[in-house]
C-alpha cells in the first residue's frame, strides 16, 4: 500500500519540510511517539536513534512523528524542542496535526493504534512494516537490510521493486 503523505504543522532538526514524495528512493523509518509514553523514551527513540547512526543518511531516512492524542496542555513544541535537545536526537521531527477527532491526522491515515509506532517504507514509498510497541533492533536491521537489496525501477505503470538477489547477469525478475 502506498504511504498517505504526512500532515504536519511544524518540523525540527530541519531546515526544510520534508515530504514522503521527496524521500523516494530512500528506505524511510518512521518513528511516531509522544514525550510522556515510557515505552518511546525506552525503546522506541533510542532504536530511531540506532538506526540513524547504523545506516547511512543517503539510504535511510529516519523521520520522528510527534502524535499527541493525549495530555496536549504539557506536549507543546516548546516542550517538545527541549524534549528533543534532552534526549540528543537529530533526526528530522514532524508535529503530527490535530485532526477531528481524537487522532492526529497522520497517524489516523496510517492506521496506527498507540506509540511507540513505527512504520517502514521501502524506496517506492509503499508501507512494507508496521510496528506497535517495542521493536527487536535485529529484526528491524534485517527488514531493512532486506530493503536494501532492491532497486526501484520505474515504468509506464508506475514503480515496482526489483529484489537484485533474484538478478542474473543480464535480466532481473520482477
Amino acid at each position: 500500500m502506498q504511504a498517505p503523505e504526512l500532515d504536519v504543522t511544524e518540523w525540527f532538526n530541519t531546515d526544510t519540510p520534508l515530504t514522503l514524495d521527496n524521500l523516494k528512493g530512500r528506505v524511510v523509518v518512521i518513528e511516531a511517539f509522544q514525550m510522556l509514553c515510557p515505552g518511546c523514551v525506552l525503546h522506541g527513540i533510542p532504536l530511531a536513534q540506532s538506526i540513524q547512526r547504523t545506516f547511512p543518511e543517503e539510504k535511510v531516512a529516519v523521520i520522528g512523528l510527534h502524535t499527541v492524542f493525549e495530555h496536549h496542555n504539557a506536549m507543546t513544541p516548546v516542550s517538545l524542542q527541549a524534549f528533543l535537545q534532552e534526549y540528543r536526537i537529530t533526526f528530522p521531527v514532524g508535529v503530527d496535526k490535530q485532526g477531528a477527532g481524537p487522532l492526529p491526522n497522520t497517524m489516523s491515515r496510517f492506521g496506527m493504534r498507540g506509540t511507540p509506532s513505527l512504520v517502514l517504507l521501502d524506496q517506492a514509498g509503499q508501507i512494507v512494516a508496521h510496528h506497535l510497541g517495542q521493536v527487536s533492533e535485529l529484526q528491524l536491521g534485517s527488514e531493512i537490510g532486506s530493503l536494501l537489496t532492491q532497486e526501484v525501477v520505474s515504468t509506464k505503470c508506475g514503480t515496482v521493486t526489483v529484489d537484485q538477489s533474484e538478478c542474473k547477469p543480464g535480466s532481473c525478475n520482477v
